[in-house]
């Protein structure tokens, strides 16, 4: 996706993929910035580890608590901070890195463009998760204002420390520990059951039912139904996978490292060839 993203822009640069232990994170930052690199992207569980391991905070890192893109910079001719992208030649001196968050605003997008929800203010949300994707979906539902947020994991203690913090940063926002009763406007699954098609369903069905759902998404992307979807869809639900928010998330740090606007439609070709080899 990102190749194909960046060869369309015409630039001089390639994606790989490394695999980093978390207790090497902070040296593979520092070797990513003593190489110039343009920019980095990180995945779990680095995401929250990378806070304390970037020069500056975006907003949108600070906002949601995570750091998923690195843009690393340099000072320019008047000693102001620009993309190492920026520059045509040599990169001067100092490198600095700046962590941003693009996982939030693309999950929003998916939500609209891939389940057809146009808005979720005043929406009860059953959010099943509360890892670290999990968490930033919350924190999004919060600060765009959804109705009731109804958060369930298998360990309780993690929700509700997820709840507090919902509590004192979004005191308007009503969010309970627990299954909803009665009919919710939106099923999130952040959870990693439905990896395997074997998974039990994220969720308690003795506890809850998917006829209470308007429509329900799942950040799994791959297999693209996951029994989640097919129980949803069943239940006459609008379904939709993660494959957007995925393909948003990156689109966005394309975006960021570059400068340029990113070819959104040879990327999804592109992720839907990798990922379901068409």
């Amino acid at each position: 996706m990102q190749n194909a993203g960046i060869a369309a822009l015409g630039l001089n640069w390639r994606y790989l993929a490394c695999d980093v232990h978390p207790g090497d994170l902070r040296a593979a930052i520092q070797g990513a910035k003593a190489m110039k690199f343009i920019g980095l992207n990180l995945t779990v569980p680095h995401k929250l580890l990378a806070l304390d391991m970037v020069d500056e905070l975006d907003r949108s890192a600070q906002d949601w608590g995570a750091v998923n893109t690195i843009r690393f910079q340099a000072r320019d001719a008047k000693g102001e901070w620009q993309p190492v992208a920026h520059f045509a030649g040599d990169v001067p001196g100092e490198i600095h890195a700046r962590g941003f968050n693009t996982d939030a605003e693309a999950f929003a997008r998916s939500l609209r463009e891939d389940l057809g929800l146009q808005h979720w203010r005043h929406t009860d949300v059953l959010l099943l998760g509360a890892g670290g994707a999990g968490r930033v979906a919350a924190l999004k539902f919060a600060f765009d204002g959804v109705g009731r947020l109804f958060l369930v994991n298998r360990t309780a203690a993690k929700a509700e420390e997820i709840a507090v913090e919902i509590r004192r940063r979004f005191p308007r926002q009503e969010v309970k520990v627990g299954y909803p009763n009665g009919q919710v406007g939106l099923v999130v699954n952040a959870t990693s059951l439905g990896l395997n098609p074997q998974d039990n369903l994220p969720f308690n069905p003795e506890q809850y039912s998917l006829a209470e759902a308007r429509a329900v998404y799942d950040m799994i992307y791959r297999p693209a139904e996951t029994p989640l979807l097919e129980a949803a869809r069943a239940a006459g639900c609008r379904v939709a996978n993660g494959l957007g928010m995925l393909l948003y998330q990156g689109a966005q740090a394309l975006e960021i490292w570059s400068g340029m606007s990113a070819p959104i439609d040879l990327m999804r070709r592109a992720l839907e060839k990798e990922v379901y080899g068409r």
